[in-house]
């Protein structure tokens, strides 16, 4: 999975930067965009490496971030003000967030 989500990773990061931030559903702040861009390097590193348990611990955590920053969107939480989330961020969080928790725990279980 990881494979396919770390490239989604840096397209969200660059589109961040090249998207008109008021046309966008999604948060365009700087910070956010820089976050996606590091994130989805470090992935993209992991699967070259080709570790499995260091591609479900990034899964794991990842995913574990996702679901915090749907809560700290919510909850007003760092790193509100320098992320500037969206509602359409939230729900991406959530619903990736979940996924990437259960792909984790399985590749982990797996490797077990």
């Amino acid at each position: 999975m990881l494979r396919w989500f770390a490239p989604t990773l840096i397209l969200a990061g660059v589109l961040g930067f090249v998207l008109p931030a008021e046309t966008s559903l999604m948060s365009g702040a700087p910070a956010y965009n820089v976050f996606h861009l590091g994130f989805g390097a470090l992935g993209i590193g992991l699967v070259i490496s080709r570790r499995e348990a260091a591609v479900a611990q990034f899964n794991l955590g990842f995913g574990l971030i996702d679901l915090y920053q749907a809560v700290a969107s919510r909850a007003h939480w760092f790193p509100e003000g320098a992320f500037r989330w969206r509602p359409a961020d939230d729900v991406l969080h959530v619903v990736i967030g979940v996924g990437l928790v259960g792909v984790g725990i399985l590749g982990l279980r797996k490797r077990a």
